[in-house]
């Protein structure tokens, strides 16, 4: 397989045959009659889809709304 930039990378099939057979239980027939675009959507589901980490701004709102405990938060 090779990437837009021309580096040459293998394809990681033991740890895609591993999903699929083991974690979505596909069928041999049904893991190789699946196109790449298929493939991918299939294995999104399990756990693929990561949301981007919160910007600043969202962090320190978190941060305001959920402050670490004080040490005197842990003696009640």
């Amino acid at each position: 397989m090779k990437a837009a930039a021309g580096k040459t990378t293998a394809f990681p099939w033991d740890s895609v045959m591993t999903a699929s057979f083991g974690l979505l239980r596909l069928s041999p027939r049904d893991f190789w009659s699946m196109t790449p675009r298929e493939m991918e959507r299939a294995m999104s589901a399990l756990g693929g889809g990561r949301t981007p980490a919160p910007r600043r701004g969202e962090l320190e709102h978190l941060m305001a709304q959920f402050p670490d405990m004080t040490e005197q938060s842990y003696d009640r």
